[in-house]
């Protein structure tokens, strides 16, 4: 009797093994297929990691050529900086965000991708610096691939020496991570207390404060 039950046990578990595989191959297939459709889409998203005020000046410019799109900026420069940038390009900001919660690449990720998510977003140009490949292409291309969001990498050119420091050690710690919150994030959705619009940003009281910009002196913001 006990052998027949064991049996029974196994060849249920053959049976489960073998309907959890059919449903991920479907799974994989639906999501390429999103990710295909959404790559002859258009640009829903210029989505910018925060760690040189280039990024920021960068994605003004390249608003202008994408005007229907969102701007997502992950925990860039200062606020005032970041308007006074728009400003100096002469670019609106209505459709600016700044997201105020990460303080690592992951977090880049792991906070904006609920508001990706909310926004439907279907595909995005993610903007970083050279020294932040390919670390952050890989990162995006995991966890915004899982969600059928396509990812194009437009990489800023640098004047100084960006924030990012790279390293194989680090960049498969953040592989790892993003593969398994790749799963995680479909149950778990953390919401960035600290999501704020651009045009709501108060310029005068931030000048009566007193703030400084980084490469203020090329920028010329004052």
């Amino acid at each position: 009797m006990g052998k027949v039950d064991f049996r029974r046990r196994r060849r249920l578990i053959r049976l489960g093994v073998w309907i959890a595989s059919i449903l991920l191959g479907i799974l994989l297939l639906v999501n390429t297929l999103r990710l295909f459709w959404a790559a002859s889409g258009s640009v829903d998203t210029l989505f910018v990691l925060g760690g040189s005020i280039r990024r920021e000046v960068y994605v003004a410019e390249l608003v202008k050529y994408y005007p229907e799109a969102r701007v997502l900026i992950s925990h860039g420069s200062s606020d005032p900086c970041i308007v006074l940038i728009f400003q100096k390009e002469n670019t609106p900001i209505r459709k600016v965000w700044l997201e105020k919660c990460a303080d690592s690449t992951f977090e880049n990720f792991y906070y904006s991708l609920p508001i990706l998510r909310r926004w439907d977003v279907r595909k995005v140009i993610l903007i970083t610096s050279g020294s932040h490949l390919p670390r952050a292409k890989w990162m995006a291309q995991i966890l915004l691939g899982a969600y059928g969001i396509w990812v194009d990498v437009d990489e800023v050119n640098e004047l100084g020496i960006p924030g990012n420091r790279e390293s194989w050690l680090k960049t498969g710690v953040d592989i790892i991570r993003s593969l398994g919150w790749a799963l995680f994030s479909q149950v778990i959705q953390p919401q960035c207390s600290e999501l704020i619009r651009l045009s709501d940003v108060d310029l005068t009281a931030w000048r009566k404060s007193g703030f400084k910009c980084e490469r203020q002196w090329w920028l010329k913001l004052d």
